[in-house]
């Protein structure tokens, strides 16, 4: 199949219906509140800290949260909160993982021996405030400058590579054709082996999850691993169990990585039925992450040895395929820090 038939099997809606969803998405604290009849006292402190990250739920994720809990933990994802603007330990910093030093090129990163990480987008289509990129420098790091040539040229010069990461932002803000020309050009690409996408649209705008993504990802030369990003069972209702479903048949392997987040999902239940949620969506469990130690997100916080406890527990109860790997990233590590 070559460059051309791939593109133009791609079917092109005039206007993809993720994009309206995306649209209507909400971009106000007090109107979130207002959604779900929340008291006021949920947004004290919301506006200051919303000015310096902005707030951007879609309608549909709103409608999986429970009205007048303030407690709700896929609201506590979503809503600006004063505790990110408190004073934070000396080791949360704006770049805890050091990806500043591990830039090739605009937007590429290579951080671990035979993988790089593509940003390929800043935006997403939703803004979580544990973000361990949310300080991340998006203008001034736009690998799609020139058509990705630098960063193509850069993965090409480096034969060790063998893995592309896209990753963002969010990659599948990107229009489909767009990223099915970038990964016609890295398939070019003698020594790559495959192709891995992070993304979290499936699990918060399913509507993503259209004939023209499915299309692309089944045309792709390069062998695709997608992961998604999950975190409670309550993201995944009937919309993103069917756009996983249909994912898993048209890529390699479909993953969930989470991150481990305090009063969101630190108990083995809920990181239980997380695991069943998604393996009846067909995404097996992968990572669950300890939070990155990034400016203004300290109050979502674990420690190594509760992130153990709830592995334990979880491996009382799940088979062994069920249960995702604790893990934490270190800046300089060789790899992923894998704790249980």
């Amino acid at each position: 199949m070559n460059y051309e038939i791939t593109l133009h099997m791609i079917p092109v809606p005039a206007k993809a219906a993720w994009r309206r969803e995306l649209a209507a998405a909400i971009r106000d604290p007090a109107e979130l509140a207002r959604r779900l009849e929340l008291p006021a006292e949920v947004l004290i402190g919301a506006e200051g800290v919303h000015r310096a990250f902005r707030t951007l739920v879609p309608q549909g994720f709103v409608a999986r949260m429970e009205p007048g809990n303030p407690d709700d933990p896929l609201l506590r994802q979503v809503l600006p909160s004063a505790l990110e603007l408190a004073h934070q330990p000396p080791d949360y910093i704006r770049d805890p993982l050091g990806e500043s030093t591990a830039r090739r090129a605009d937007g590429v990163l290579v951080k671990y021996r035979g993988r790089a990480l593509i940003i390929t987008s800043g935006a997403c289509a939703v803004h979580c405030r544990y973000c361990f990129r949310r300080h991340y420098p998006y203008p001034g790091e736009n690998p799609r400058r020139d058509d990705w040539r630098p960063a193509v040229d850069a993965i090409a010069a480096d034969s060790t590579l063998e893995e592309v990461i896209l990753s963002g932002g969010d990659p599948l803000m990107l229009d489909d054709i767009e990223l099915a020309r970038l990964s016609e050009r890295l398939s070019a690409i003698p020594h790559l082996r495959s192709l891995r996408i992070h993304t979290r649209l499936p699990i918060v705008l399913p509507q993503r999850v259209d004939d023209a993504l499915l299309g692309w990802l089944r045309a792709s030369r390069l062998p695709v691993t997608m992961v998604v990003h999950a975190n409670h069972p309550h993201e995944i209702d009937t919309h993103v169990r069917e756009a996983c479903r249909q994912l898993a048949a048209s890529v390699r392997f479909l993953l969930n990585q989470s991150v481990l987040l305090a009063g969101v999902n630190d108990d083995p239940g809920t990181l239980t039925k997380l695991s069943h949620a998604l393996s009846a969506a067909r995404v097996l469990p992968y990572y669950l992450h300890l939070p990155d130690r990034v400016e203004g997100t300290a109050h979502f916080g674990i420690g190594e040895e509760r992130g153990r406890e709830l592995i334990a527990a979880m491996r009382a109860t799940l088979p062994g395929y069920l249960v995702p790997r604790l893990a934490r990233e270190e800046p300089g590590a060789p790899g992923k820090n894998i704790i249980a």
